[in-house]
């Protein structure tokens, strides 16, 4: 009986584990799939009754094989209850689970391949093998077609202006009561100065009179309708006078000469009263605070006898005037006249001319030759390498944009546009922390945001990466949609997307796999595999086709 007992005991302990069996576990996803970057995956094993020995040790690696090589992840350790150590303890009796994580970063050469379980046995410190399992297929790579490279570079824009519009101005000043133009006022240093430019821009080829306007006004003292007569014969008198000057001067095209009166011009008699130096300015505002009737406010304002000689002295005369407004516009160069400039002499463009000119054709390389020439003319204005590095990206000679774009850092390190086009450099060499950096310094800019949607795409940041795409019509943008199963916004986007390229179509064809919809899987590869014939070998290796026959790519 006690030999007996003895062998029942030790039936957990002494004898060599069995092989372990695929049924065994479960991988969670299977097939595997890139999240960002990275193919991370849970193996969940559960071990049978009367399968793990007791004084057994058994140390799990997962292994990825694809062709070329193999990639072993972590191992995770999972032991009998008579094992002392750390591992995940698994019962003789009624077996146990175990978790085995698994995440490698991925490489294309991955697409194709499995996931496998290796098994190495510690009993009692006879060490032993066991044979892999397969576990998983592998891999679905959709997140990875993330692309920094698709990110339009930020532009620093030109401040180009086909119109200027400048305004001139002069005061006729009137006399108390009065409102005859006194020959002093004509021959004001404003006035002289207002009709030379008038008569400039009469003269200039560029230059175009859009109006003159007449403001006339009369002082707030005296009776409101005697101001308001006073203020409209200052008005007609001013615009009489204005008519036959520009008569005089020949000038016919002036736009439009409009006038109007302020009976009394109490908004100016408080700006000056509030700016000036009287004692008692604040009893005068407090007054016109307290009353809103003109005439009232007249009476109590001469009631302070203590200021009001002083008011007619400095502020009242300064109120009694027409002010004389011309709005004068000078045209830029035509949009022909500025690209046969460059054609011809392009040092006759201003900065802000040429940098213009560049955004008059859709032609990278016109684009990439106008930026390298402003380059030459404008070494130190950063926009010119900035924007010259823009269509290097977008040619897809990384080297040399980024030696522009850190160029244009140079010449202005605050540049949000330079900053955010550095983080796309960053995005695509994979030092995504920089990027994060440099593009999270771009609020503001435009294409930040494709730009900084792509990076959580990289971080498998899905859902942040929808949100921050927003209403985008990109690829990238309806990537996001798809690794969030949005598929119907998704299907939206990528119909949206003004010019299609075989990243689109590709990402169509996958959303009908995703869908089931075997002639838009079909008619979408077609047409993705004939603008970018690499597409049609990842297809056939892609198992987001899996269900589908693609072997006709």
């Amino acid at each position: 009986m006690a030999l007996g007992v003895t062998l029942l005991a030790t039936t957990g302990c002494n004898k060599k584990l069995g092989q372990f069996d695929s049924s065994f576990f479960n991988t969670t996803p299977n097939p595997l799939e890139t999240v960002g970057e990275n193919v991370p995956a849970t193996i969940t094993g559960n071990v049978p009754a009367k399968f793990m020995r007791k004084n057994a040790k058994v140390t799990a690696t997962p292994v990825l094989v694809y062709n070329g090589g193999e990639t072993a992840g972590t191992p995770t350790v999972f032991q009998g209850e008579n094992v002392r150590a750390n591992g995940q303890v698994v019962g003789y009796d009624n077996g146990g689970s175990v978790m085995i994580p698994f995440n490698t970063a991925y490489k294309p050469e991955m697409e194709s391949s499995e996931l496998y379980l290796d098994f190495a046995v510690d009993q009692n410190g006879k060490l032993y093998g066991l044979p892999r399992v397969k576990v998983a297929d592998g891999i679905i790579a959709t997140s990875t077609l993330a692309s920094a490279a698709t990110v339009k570079p930020a532009i620093a824009k030109d401040d180009f202006q086909r119109i200027i519009n400048e305004k001139y101005s002069a005061e006729i000043k009137f006399l108390i009561n009065q409102a005859n133009i006194r020959k002093n006022q004509i021959d004001a240093a404003d006035y002289v100065d207002l009709n030379a430019r008038l008569k400039a821009a009469n003269a200039a080829a560029n230059q175009e009179i859009a109006g003159v306007d007449i403001s006339s006004y009369a002082s707030p003292d005296g009776t409101l309708a005697f101001n308001t007569e006073l203020a409209e014969r200052r008005e007609q008198n001013t615009t009489n006078f204005m008519e036959k000057q520009l008569k005089k001067d020949q000038i016919t095209e002036f736009g439009e000469l409009t006038s109007s009166f302020t009976p009394e011009d109490w908004e100016g008699f408080q700006k000056l009263v509030s700016a000036s130096n009287i004692q008692d300015k604040d009893l005068i505002l407090s007054v016109l605070s307290m009353y809103k009737d003109p005439e009232q406010r007249e009476k109590e304002i001469r009631n302070l006898s203590s200021v009001f000689d002083e008011l007619a002295k400095e502020i009242l005369p300064q109120l009694r005037y027409s002010r004389i407004m011309a709005s004068i516009n000078t045209i830029g160069k035509s949009d022909q006249e500025m690209e046969n400039l460059f054609n011809t002499n392009p040092s006759a463009l201003s900065d802000n001319e040429i940098l213009y000119t560049a955004t008059l054709t859709n032609d990278n390389a016109r684009k990439m030759a106008i930026y390298k020439k402003a380059t030459e003319l404008y070494p130190n204005d950063y926009r010119t390498f900035n924007n010259l590095g823009m269509t290097q990206y977008i040619a897809g000679d990384y080297a040399a944009a980024q030696a522009n774009f850190e160029k244009a850092a140079r010449l202005n390190p605050k540049s949000k546009e330079v900053q955010m086009n550095l983080g796309l450099v960053s995005l695509l060499n994979g030092n995504y922390a920089k990027a994060n950096e440099q593009i999270g310094g771009a609020a503001g800019v435009p294409e930040a945001a494709d730009a900084l949607g792509v990076y959580y795409l990289t971080q498998g940041e899905v859902s942040k990466a929808v949100k921050t795409f927003g209403n985008a019509k990109t690829n990238n943008a309806a990537l996001a949609q798809i690794l969030a199963k949005d598929y119907s916004t998704a299907k939206s986007t990528l119909s949206a997307i003004q010019n299609p390229d075989a990243t689109t179509y590709y990402l169509m064809a996958v959303l009908g796999a995703r869908t089931n919809n075997s002639s838009m899987v079909t008619s979408n590869l077609a047409q993705a595999v004939k603008l970018n014939p690499a597409y049609a070998a990842r297809a056939k290796k892609d198992l987001e086709f899996a269900k589908f026959n693609v072997s006709g790519l």
